[in-house]
C-alpha cells in the first residue's frame, strides 16, 4: 500500500524485514520443539538462538539465483548459523513457515484493527449519548419521513460496529492457525508433537488437519469481514456526506485553519475525508473477492494464491487500520448544527405527522383506505401549495368531522417520536 494510507505500526508490520523475522521466529520455534524432544541438541540449539539471524539484502541478493524465497531466506540464515544450521527447517515445507508466519502477521495486524474498532466505538458511543433527544428529520429514498434524534442515528451505527467487531473477533481466531505437517500434511517426516510445541511457543492453534498450507477458507473469511467493516464504513461516510450538503448541513467534518477545499473556489468545504472512505472501502472490498477466488486450489496446493496474498494482506490490514481510525478522527472533530436539524425537520412543512393523522383516523373508525387517500389529498396539496400541514389538516372538513380539535392538537407534537428513545439505547448501549 502506498505511503499515504499507511499508518506507522501497520506499515511496519508488514515490511519485508518483519516478515522474514515473523519465518525466523516460526523456524525457531520449530527447532525449539525438536529440541525438546531429543532430536537436535542442546549445544546445537544454543548456537541456533544465538546466531541465528539475516540480513535482508543478502536474501534477496541469494533470491536473485534461487528464485525461490524461503530457500534464499534459509542460505542467509545458515551462513549465519554455521554448522548448526542443518537442523533448521528438519522436516519442513516452504509453507508450514510461510502459512504459520502469515498467521502470526495476521494476528498481529488484527490486533491493531480491534483496538481501532474499539476506538471508532468509543467516538459514536459519545455522539449518540451527546446527541439523544436531538430530533432531525429521518429520510427514506432521500425523502423525509419521520423524525429521530441524531442519538438514534449514531446508535444504529455503533450497533452496526458492535456486530463488526464480533464478527471479526471470529474471523481472527480462524487464521490463528499454524501448520508444520511437511509437504502434504501427512507427518512424513516430522512428528506431529513438533507441530503442537512449536503452536504453543508461537501462540497458535493447530491446524486440526492441513494439506500442505492451511486452507483459504480461513483467510476469506478473515478478509470478507474486513469487506464487511468496510461497507459499514462507506454506510457512515455516505451520511456524512449527505448531511454535508449545503441544503442539508446538518453535520460536517472539521476544517483545519489553513485548510483549503478548491483550487478554483475559496469558499468550499467539502466532505473529502469522508469521500476518501467510501473510495478506500471499495477497495477492500474488491480484495475481499481475491480471497474468496483462492480458496479453490489444486489438489493439495499450489501456488496460485501466493501471488495474491503477498498483495491483499498487507494492503486490505493496512487499509482497514487506516479507514478506521480516519473515520474515528472525523466523527470527534464533527460538526453538528442542531440549529439546521430544526430547520430542515420543518422545510417539509409538518408532512410528517402524516402517519399520526392516518392512524388517528382509522382509531375513529373510518377505512383504512379512506382514510388513506384523504390524508394524501390533504398532504400533497401542502406539498405543492408549500403550506403547513397541521393547519390544513385542522382545516379540512372531512377530518374535523372524525377528529375534535383538542385530538388533532395532541397529534402534532413531535417529541411524540423519540417515546421509545430509551428503550432503543438500553437494547443498544445497556
Amino acid at each position: 500500500m502506498i505511503e499515504r494510507y499507511t499508518r506507522k505500526a501497520m506499515g511496519a508490520l508488514w515490511s519485508l524485514e518483519n516478515r522474514f523475522a515473523a519465518w525466523l521466529e516460526v523456524e525457531v520455534a520449530v527447532c525449539e520443539a525438536w529440541t525438546k524432544l531429543g532430536r537436535i541438541p542442546a549445544a546445537d540449539m544454543a548456537v541456533i538462538r544465538e546466531k541465528a539471524g539475516f540480513d535482508v539484502a543478502r536474501i534477496l541478493e541469494i533470491e536473485e539465483t534461487t528464485r525461490h524465497d524461503v530457500i534464499a531466506f534459509l542460505t542467509a540464515v545458515e551462513e549465519r548459523v554455521g554448522p548448526s544450521a542443518r537442523f533448521i527447517h528438519l522436516g519442513c515445507t516452504s509453507s508450514d513457515i510461510v502459512d504459520t508466519a502469515n498467521a502470526l502477521l495476521l494476528g498481529r495486524a488484527g490486533d491493531l484493527i480491534l483496538a481501532d474498532l474499539d476506538g471508532l466505538l468509543a467516538v459514536i458511543k459519545d455522539l449518540a449519548l451527546r446527541f439523544k433527544g436531538q430530533l432531525m428529520i429521518g429520510r427514506t429514498h432521500g425523502i423525509h419521513a419521520e423524525p429521530l434524534s441524531f442519538g438514534m442515528k449514531m446508535a444504529s451505527f455503533y450497533a452496526e460496529f458492535t456486530r463488526h467487531r464480533e464478527r471479526f473477533v471470529a474471523a481472527l481466531a480462524g487464521v490463528r492457525v499454524g501448520k508444520i505437517s511437511g509437504a502434504v500434511g501427512g507427518y512424513a517426516h516430522l512428528d506431529p508433537r513438533v507441530e503442537a510445541i512449536a503452536m504453543e511457543l508461537l501462540d497458535l492453534a493447530v491446524d486440526p488437519i492441513s494439506t500442505q498450507i492451511i486452507q483459504r477458507d480461513r483467510h476469506a473469511a478473515f478478509f470478507t469481514t474486513l469487506a464487511l467493516i468496510a461497507g459499514g464504513v462507506e454506510r457512515l461516510s455516505t451520511e456524512l456526506r449527505h448531511l454535508q450538503r449545503t441544503e442539508v448541513l446538518e453535520a460536517e467534518e472539521g476544517f483545519a485553519k489553513g485548510q483549503k477545499g478548491s483550487s478554483a473556489m475559496p469558499h468550499k468545504k467539502n466532505p473529502i475525508s469522508a469521500e476518501n472512505l467510501c473510495g478506500l472501502s471499495r477497495l477492500i472490498r474488491t480484495n475481499a473477492l481475491a480471497s474468496l477466488e483462492n480458496m479453490p486450489l489444486w489438489h493439495e496446493r499450489d501456488i496460485s494464491h501466493s501471488s495474491v496474498e503477498r498483495v491483499i494482506m498487507p494492503d486490505s490490514t493496512i487499509l482497514a487500520d487506516y479507514t478506521l481510525a480516519r473515520l474515528t478522527t472525523i466523527l470527534k472533530n464533527l460538526k453538528v448544527n442542531p440549529d439546521n436539524m430544526a430547520r430542515n425537520l420543518m422545510a417539509s412543512f409538518g408532512l410528517f405527522y402524516s402517519q399520526r393523522v392516518l392512524l388517528a383516523l382509522i382509531e375513529s373508525g373510518m377505512d383504512r383506505q379512506e382514510a388513506y387517500v384523504l390524508v394524501q389529498r390533504v398532504a400533497m396539496a401542502c406539498w405543492e401549495g408549500r403550506s403547513s400541514f397541521p393547519d390544513a389538516v385542522r382545516a379540512d372538513a372531512a377530518i374535523a368531522a372524525k377528529l375534535t380539535p383538542a385530538a388533532l392538537d395532541a397529534l402534532f407534537d413531535p417529541a411524540y417520536y423519540l417515546a421509545h428513545e430509551d428503550l432503543i439505547f438500553s437494547r443498544v448501549f445497556g
